[in-house]
């Protein structure tokens, strides 16, 4: 057969390691493809720098080496928006498929560049995307297409898993964790895209989008950081048998009339100890979903890092590749069920509320009251620091947890606690997931 023409966009750690696996590998990936795979370009912004591949591969014009007659498939690595954006969609509209890592992108225009593969008929992969070496997205797009899938929810970024887990396991505070992160390499100079959920939010609008054949998009993510986690959050969430991880959670949301919607959201919960994805340490990812033949399913693994992101990638191109040489074509965009996206406010969750509270009596009947006002059940009411509310020339630290309750009722209870006079500050507000209650 013909060789099959790759291009590669970007050669950033997960580029380097996308060019190092096609020249390595070169004779099994061949076999694999039924055809050669051949390197004709890799588009970089600075030709003269030693990248260790042969400098007459190397293009600072993305633009035209997209448009070269001699190449059959795009890698697109560049990361940003508007320029990936017009590259991808220069290569669809050429008859080229596309490979992509771009979450960012893909979290906001999967639709626009879905109908443009479509329209040229060639492949749009995006498995590296989501979680690294992780298989999801293919799971959730084959594996999972005869079934209804009622729930995906993960830990999606290695960074605020990371620095969560040292948190938990040293008793550092977040910013020493973060400087930390920063050095060993876990977290970029700025790390505003981690460890303010938007990373995490992009991944949910995909995995939302997938799984329940509607299109979501990053707006549509409703998104809380970690930057107010704090050790003793970690600290109380031990004594109430659980961790805190930052997560992604698409949902299949079902209201008294039988209408569907779609949640989809990030934020820090508390993780009871024996849920699987309490376990997930360090920088690892984990995706877990549950649909109602399969059960539930958990996938785990490296969910970052140069060579674990370019294993997906190159399991796209090789798909890609194969249907060029034998003429198929991959999985269609599926957004035939259209649900919308649901407000956090109608969303069920818990609450674990943690505020410091006035030494007098009356401070629990007060506190309870507000719940009460507001339909929201009390599952526990503990006191930390001491024997009783009389704890300390600050009075008392007061923790409650509730059980399930729209997330609107929820929030309104915090707002009118914080406006009580016997509550001296609200010092953590979380949201609980991984129980029934």
């Amino acid at each position: 057969m013909n060789p099959i023409g790759v291009a590669v966009l970007g050669m950033g750690n997960v580029g380097a390691e996308v060019v190092r696996i096609l020249q390595e590998n070169a004779t099994d990936l061949e076999a694999r493809v039924g055809a050669p795979l051949e390197l004709r370009g890799v588009a970089v912004r600075d030709v003269s720098r030693s990248r260790g591949v042969d400098p007459a591969l190397l293009t600072d014009d993305p633009l035209e080496l997209v448009q070269r007659d001699d190449v059959d498939l795009v890698v697109e690595l560049i990361g940003g928006i508007e320029l990936p954006r017009k590259l991808i969609r220069t290569a669809l509209d050429a008859g080229k498929s596309v490979v992509s890592a771009n979450k960012a992108l893909l979290a906001d225009y999967t639709g626009e560049l879905a109908a443009a593969a479509a329209d040229a008929g060639v492949d749009l992969y995006f498995e590296a995307s989501v979680a690294g070496a992780i298989p999801v997205i293919r799971p959730l797009m084959q594996s999972l297409a005869g079934d209804v899938v009622n729930r995906v929810a993960g830990i999606v970024n290695g960074t605020t898993n990371f620095i969560l887990s040292a948190m938990d396991e040293t008793g550092a505070n977040y910013m020493d964790v973060l400087t930390e992160a920063g050095r060993l390499g876990y977290a970029e100079a700025d790390p505003t895209a981690d460890v303010e959920g938007y990373d995490a939010a992009a991944k949910a609008a995909i995995l939302a989008s997938i799984a329940f054949h509607s299109r979501v998009t990053a707006s549509d993510v409703y998104r809380e950081g970690i930057t107010a986690i704090t050790a003793q959050d970690l600290q109380s969430a031990k004594q109430l048998g659980c961790t805190i991880k930052l997560l992604s959670i698409c949902e299949r949301i079902v209201d008294a009339e039988g209408a569907q919607q779609v949640s989809a959201r990030v934020y820090p919960a508390l993780v009871p100890l024996e849920h699987p994805l309490a376990t997930v340490n360090g920088a690892f990812n984990a995706v877990v979903v549950e649909a109602e033949n399969a059960g539930r399913l958990m996938f785990y693994g490296q969910g970052a890092g140069g060579a674990p992101t370019a294993s997906a990638v190159l399991g796209d191109l090789v798909m890609a590749a194969r249907n060029r040489v034998y003429g198929g074509r991959g999985p269609l965009e599926s957004t035939y069920a259209s649900l919308p996206a649901a407000p956090i406010g109608k969303v069920p969750t818990r609450y674990y509320v943690s505020m410091q509270v006035a030494d007098r009596p009356g401070v629990l009947s007060a506190v309870a009251n507000e719940f009460s006002r507001r339909d929201v059940s009390i599952s526990t009411v503990r006191q930390e620091g001491g024997g009783g509310l009389t704890d300390g020339p600050d009075g008392a630290r007061l923790v409650v947890v509730t059980h399930r309750a729209p997330d609107a009722a929820l929030s309104e209870t915090v707002a009118a606690l914080k406006e009580l006079d016997v509550v001296l500050n609200v010092a953590s507000v979380l949201r609980l997931e991984g129980t029934n209650e």
